[in-house]
């Protein structure tokens, strides 16, 4: 019987703000959110967002506070923080040329090597030189309007590099710390003690980004370094590698020695290091094991190239889409009319334990990961268009679901989060599965949502959105709406879909599994089957029995309200990031070693060795 991979810890920031204890869900569903949830969801991202601090960061917000904070999350106009779309720096070459020849002088430093064929250098005093030539190769600075205006952006104001010192670290690796440390503080249980209990060599850590890090202290920089006639950096290339996210991660929050990993799948990047992570857990290789992805793709290079693709909402796309003004607000737009997808920014993190492992701790249930499938699609025409892969992954993950949870489970307790990319051809494509899919098992009207209509497309987060959502509707009931939309577009399937435009509520206890699904690039499909927290408690009463539940739960209230106090302060806009650069460093010489074990000096812990043949008697 194999382990049951329960998510005891989330955390994160993406456009809605902080993941943990369901906030930034919250702000997806504020409108059907009492008064006092509504008034404490936007406390906490005006908190976040450096508008209300300490004493006064409690209490409902006055109403020009309150426009200031809706209007700063979620998808929006870019704003002048990553650049001016409107006025987008460029170099434009040059080929100049005049009869009379030019003359010009510079440093002698300045001069390029070997000099240009027709040059006359002369030497002055001071350092410089005077040029003569009669044609020059120039690259002139120059602006234009890069015609994508919308993006999923953090909140206004929050800056995840200002919560620790992140002197020269990447964006995408500054969400990184932070979204991990989010979630480790929300456990409610100090780390080390995790680390006790399930021994160093059975925590793993697997996270990425899927394109890397593309800003001027990555690869961004490391690329554009030559042609701005700058030096690379000792950092760049280091910094910029898609492990980063997990190797930032074991280093600086966890100071972990266990197995470690980067899967990287276009859009599906978060689901690949979720499957390996529950894979893990599973076959017994883990007790714990933490994944992420982080994600900050707001930088020109990336939005050139996804709109030269043709992949990107436009500005002239979306005017035909509005008829006329264009509503930033709403340019993401899954399953409606729309144009293509809205790049947005993020990380999200989640913490698995074994069953066995998170009783014994008291820790948090929000759900438990059953499985994650993934196929490729076979041949292909073209290596953006999608395929047959992604019937495979959710038709096996709906068949597994099934057989864990029942024929009405499946048929009237279960929702969808879709891949909802807003592109014209994911809302055929996606619909058309899941329509096919629904009417092969017997669903008549099968709850669809689409995150990306409020979030954006945060790339290799994108499926960790849909993660922490999923957990935030098993706790609310709240199933988010496609609220961007006005109708249904004509070519969607939805014989056998709910694809509502407004928020659908429902008794949490009557959603008992929920099925994350993911197109990437390339023909990376993956779908994730995510258990509700009452099926999880039910079936470890099965397993481990009345009194072991029971017991559970006393050690879990210690555990709550430490959690808690974490939220707490969070809600006032301090973090406690977590960034231990340079701390509890094992010292080598300290290792000890003999054929059963070897012991790590200080954080590390003793590490036991393998004694049994995992073939049996096949050697």
């Amino acid at each position: 019987m194999q382990r049951l991979p329960v998510i005891t810890a989330f955390g994160g920031f993406n456009p809605a703000g902080r993941s943990s204890f369901h906030r930034g869900y919250k702000r997806l569903v504020l409108d059907n959110l009492s008064l006092a949830e509504r008034n404490d969801t936007l406390s906490d991202l005006a908190a976040l967002m450096g508008l209300r601090t300490g004493a006064d960061a409690h209490g409902p917000l006055e109403a020009e506070l309150e426009r200031k904070v809706l209007d700063s999350t979620l998808v929006r106009e870019l704003e002048a923080r990553y650049y001016d779309y409107r006025n987008c720096h460029f170099h434009q070459p040059a080929q100049l040329s005049s009869d009379n020849g030019f003359t010009f002088e510079m440093s002698v430093r300045q001069l390029p090597v070997p000099l240009p064929e027709g040059w006359e250098v002369e030497s002055l005093d001071g350092g410089k030189v005077r040029v003569k030539c009669s044609s020059l190769s120039v690259m002139l600075d120059s602006h234009r309007e890069i015609s994508v205006a919308s993006a999923g952006q953090l909140p206004t104001g929050f800056e995840p590099g200002e919560q620790y010192n992140s002197r020269f670290h990447p964006r995408g690796l500054q969400l990184a710390i932070l979204g991990a440390s989010d979630a480790v503080q929300s456990l409610g249980i100090d780390w080390e003690r995790v680390v006790a209990k399930a021994g160093p060599e059975n925590i793993s850590v697997y996270a990425s980004s899927a394109m890397s890090q593309l800003d001027p202290n990555g690869n961004g920089g490391l690329l554009q370094s030559r042609l701005r006639g700058g030096r690379v950096s000792s950092k760049q290339l280091a910094l910029g590698l898609t492990s980063m996210p997990a190797d930032f991660v074991n280093a600086y929050v966890l100071g972990s020695v266990g197995t470690t990993g980067a899967v990287a799948g276009a859009c599906a990047t978060y689901l690949y290091n979720l499957r390996a992570a529950v894979e893990d857990i599973r076959c017994g290789r883990a007790r714990v094991a933490v994944v992420g992805a982080a994600e900050a793709p707001l930088v020109p290079e990336v939005v050139d190239g996804y709109t030269t693709m043709g992949a990107l909402a436009n500005i002239e796309g979306l005017r035909k889409v509005f008829g006329g003004e264009i509503d930033f607000r709403r340019a993401s737009r899954p399953f409606g009319d729309n144009c293509g997808f809205t790049l947005g920014e993020g990380s999200q993190w989640a913490i698995l334990m074994d069953d066995a492992l998170a009783l014994e701790l008291g820790a948090p249930i929000h759900g438990a990961v059953a499985n994650v499938f993934v196929n490729a699609d076979g041949p292909k025409k073209s290596i953006s268009a999608p395929g047959p892969g992604n019937y495979l992954t959710v038709a096996r993950a709906m068949a597994e679901a099934r057989a864990i949870l029942g024929e009405e489970s499946l048929q009237q307790r279960s929702f969808v989060q879709a891949h909802g990319s807003s592109t014209p051809q994911n809302r055929v494509t996606e619909s058309a599965i899941f329509d096919q899919l629904a009417a092969a098992f017997g669903i008549e009207s099968w709850p669809i949502c689409a995150v990306k209509a409020y979030l954006g497309h945060t790339v290799a987060a994108a499926s960790g959105d849909q993660l922490v959502t999923s957990l935030g509707i098993f706790a609310r009931g709240i199933l988010p709406g496609i609220t961007t939309i006005d109708r249904i577009a004509d070519d969607v399937h939805h014989n056998n879909l709910m694809l509502s435009m407004q928020h659908v509520e429902r008794a949490p206890e009557s959603l008992d599994v929920a099925f994350l699904n993911s197109k990437g690039f390339g023909g990376n499909n993956a779908t994730a089957s995510v258990l509700a927290p009452h099926v999880v408690e039910r079936m470890l009463g099965k397993r481990h029995g009345a009194k072991a539940l029971l017991d559970y739960k006393k050690r879990n209230e210690e555990v709550v309200l430490k959690a808690a106090a974490y939220d707490e302060s969070a809600s006032r806009g301090d973090l406690k990031a977590i960034y231990r650069f340079g701390e509890g460093l094992i010292d080598e010489s300290g290792i000890t070693c003999d054929s059963e074990r070897v012991t790590l000096p200080g954080i590390g812990g003793e590490v036991t060795l393998p004694c049994e043949n995992p073939y049996g008697d096949m050697v």
